[in-house]
């Protein structure tokens, strides 16, 4: 039982530089925590509303109504009254709210304040079951995360074969320093895109995995065995509703010559999870995919799903992935977020939560995928602090509970 009896919020600026909203909560028992809210640039369109206010100011990307709602609106409906537990003060805030994809008070300002309540009333050191998730590296940046003509979103490394998860930091670690020299001694540049990984002037998909396939090797690791290659495809970005194909390397793909192309990709490079591979309403390519390569491959939906009940279900009955990525600020609360992993859990599909391209300092994430018990945490690239903030988060908790050597 805990009864609110401060709040405040503020707007930061998060790893792009763009403001975004973070809250502070004082308990009557004196504990105090403060949470701040990421943001995507590729987003599924059912998503929760991000509030921004489409001003003049910081290029139309202000949050001040989303500050303005949770000290006018939320702050007097919330404040010194006493909420048993998460889920009162969340359904509290969605009533509030009144709306379907929480557009009246901002899903950004709804996540601040419930991250914040879960920070200051959880106990987390108390809880004695500890399982840490594989971490999911994001090595060479695509799409919308970077400035060149790599379609694919993510190419991403994963320590399968690691025993504990600061093994699996080290080898992907060592992995990044080597691809950084590869790039270089090709010519290529070594600057970093949104998430941390290298955004090199590559064409094509199979020249990426190819580079990457040979830092795996130089490193001294062996794909498929000790080293998992993965796809963020985010593939409604490469999507034309009109002609209802998909632009990739310069050609225009029907949903099943994509696939086609994934299981060409598989075979001749290991890879062992795609995310979002087709658009969020290519309901059948998504089953299709699931059906023929499912069952050896992690088939990831992020748009498609967007960490919301509904869609889940959906996805479940119909068989449209076998993995579902967890982004907090698609679905605006903290017991949604977990209402969301419990419902694909329990469908024996495998957890994965995730960052988003506009990151702040927040480690919370390293939180959720402990607790949740999450089989995969994406949290960015071996650079920028607010990626290796999350990981660095891990490693504590790994020491704190004496997991390091499995």
């Amino acid at each position: 039982m805990y009864k609110i009896t401060d709040l405040k919020a503020r707007y930061i600026y998060d790893s792009r530089g763009i403001p975004t909203v973070e809250a502070e909560i004082l308990l009557n028992n004196n504990a105090f925590a403060n949470f701040s809210v990421a943001s995507g640039a590729s987003k599924g369109s059912r998503e929760a509303l991000e509030l921004r206010d489409n001003k003049k100011d910081f290029n139309g990307q202000g949050v001040s109504k989303a500050i303005s709602n949770i000290l006018t609106i939320i702050k007097p409906q919330i404040i010194d009254k006493v909420f048993n537990t998460q889920e009162e003060l969340d359904l509290a805030l969605i009533k509030l709210d009144g709306t379907k994809n929480k557009s009246n008070l901002g899903a950004n300002a709804i996540l601040a304040v419930s991250g914040a309540f879960f920070k200051a009333s959880y106990k987390f050191f108390e809880t004695t079951e500890v399982s840490l998730p594989l971490p999911l590296i994001n090595v060479i940046n695509g799409g919308k995360h970077a400035n060149n003509e790599l379609d694919i979103q993510e190419f991403m490394i994963s320590p399968i074969g690691a025993s504990s998860f600061s093994q699996g930091l080290q080898w992907s670690c060592e992995i990044f320093h080597t691809l950084k020299d590869i790039l270089r001694k090709k010519g290529f540049s070594t600057a970093v895109g949104d998430e941390g990984g290298f955004a090199p002037a590559l064409r094509t998909d199979e020249e990426a995995l190819e580079l990457l396939s040979l830092a795996v090797e130089k490193a001294g690791f062996k794909i498929g065995k000790e080293i998992g290659l993965a796809l963020d495809v985010a593939a409604g970005e490469l999507y034309n509703i009109t002609t209802q194909t998909y632009c990739l390397n310069n050609k225009n793909l029907t949903s099943d010559l994509l696939l086609e192309h994934y299981k060409k990709l598989v075979s001749n490079f290991n890879i062992f999870s795609i995310e979002d591979p087709f658009f969020e309403d290519d309901y059948h390519a998504f089953a299709k995919i699931t059906q023929e390569l499912g069952k050896t491959v992690q088939i990831v939906g992020d748009d498609l799903f967007v960490t919301q009940c509904q869609y889940i279900e959906h996805g479940i009955q119909n068989n449209l992935a076998n993995a579902l990525l967890v982004k907090m600020n698609q679905v605006g609360t903290i017991s949604e977020t977990f209402e969301a992993i419990n419902l694909a859990r329990r469908a024996g599909w495998k957890i994965i939560v995730s960052h988003r391209s506009g990151e702040t300092e927040e480690t919370f994430l390293a939180d959720l995928a402990v607790l949740s018990k999450a089989d995969q945490i994406k949290a960015g690239s071996m650079s920028r602090s607010e990626r290796l903030a999350k990981y660095n988060r891990l490693l504590r908790i790994e020491e704190f509970k004496g997991l390091k050597n499995g």
